[in-house]
């Protein structure tokens, strides 16, 4: 039986790098991406580069509750295994906007779309065992305001970019202890500073700093390239709750190891979710 692997955020970027990359592996790809037209050129892409014919595509934004839970519907529907899970999907917005749920919407999709996907897929990860869970972080993590976790005192791009990617970690070390014994392994990963449309709404004086170091940044495909082995090789078959920037175990910000602060932090996303899941979920 094919390995079956879902990456989100896979229609451009290191997504799609990396989904070409598994696809031409043999894998059982699952893509997801929001725009329809964006969505169906990179599949067609992924296709034609590894010739593999199980590509699928699936449409979601991953800022949407209601969305998720589709996209976690349809894969249980039709899919027997699920080896690996790469929540990569991810967002930068200059000003606050918020979610169809009323989520400010860089920390619904960059850790609440992490979170709850993972949850709705946890049982079909778990019958699937060995198998990972990978998170795309970041090394622009920063502390989380727990006063403010909406922003909707004060709205920073990065600030506001940085927490939700100390989420994402923070999730990551929370998860890797609740499944220790499951044959089910997390870790996440700061990509690298890559190439991509991530960084075209950031402030102005950020975009002039970018501008300049851009020549140092890597592409999409080498960034994929670190990602891949925590995907496949067997060294890193019994390795969770770890932290990777290149392809090497390194450590994330000290404040990110506060083990308070991260059931707090799994605590207040579980309300979140539960005080606006819909009745299509609660019913399967």
């Amino acid at each position: 039986m094919k390995k079956t692997i879902l990456i989100t955020g896979a229609t451009s970027g290191v997504g799609k790098s990396l989904s070409k990359m598994c696809a031409k592996a043999g894998y059982e790809v699952i893509m997801t991406g929001r725009n329809k037209e964006k969505a169906e050129a990179a599949y067609q892409d992924v296709i034609r580069y590894s010739g593999n014919k199980s590509v699928r595509l699936i449409l979601a934004d991953l800022s949407s509750l209601k969305e998720i839970e589709k996209l976690a519907s349809e894969v249980i529907s039709n899919y027997t295994n699920l080896n690996v899970l790469v929540n990569n999907a991810g967002l930068s917005l200059p000003k606050r906007e918020l979610s169809t749920d009323g989520i400010e919407k860089v920390f619904a999709t960059n850790h609440i779309g992490y979170f709850y996907l993972t949850e709705l897929l946890l049982d079909l990860l778990k019958s699937s065992s060995p198998s990972r869970i990978i998170n795309v972080a970041s090394e622009a993590h920063s502390e989380i305001n727990f006063n403010d976790l909406m922003s909707e005192k004060k709205y920073h791009q990065l600030k506001t970019y940085g927490s939700s990617k100390t989420a994402n970690i923070m999730f990551t070390y929370e998860l890797a202890e609740r499944l220790k014994g499951s044959d089910v392994t997390v870790n996440c990963l700061h990509p690298g500073a890559v190439r991509s449309r991530i960084y075209d709404n950031v402030p102005f004086f950020a975009k002039i700093l970018i501008t300049l170091i851009k020549p140092f940044f890597i592409s999409s495909d080498k960034s994929a390239g670190y990602i891949f082995p925590l995907v496949s090789s067997k060294e890193y078959r019994n390795v969770t709750g770890k932290y990777f920037i290149k392809g090497k175990e390194m450590l994330s910000k000290e404040f990110t190891y506060n083990k308070e602060v991260h059931r707090k932090l799994w605590e207040i996303t579980e309300n979140i979710i539960s005080e606006r899941k819909t009745e299509f979920w609660q019913n399967m």
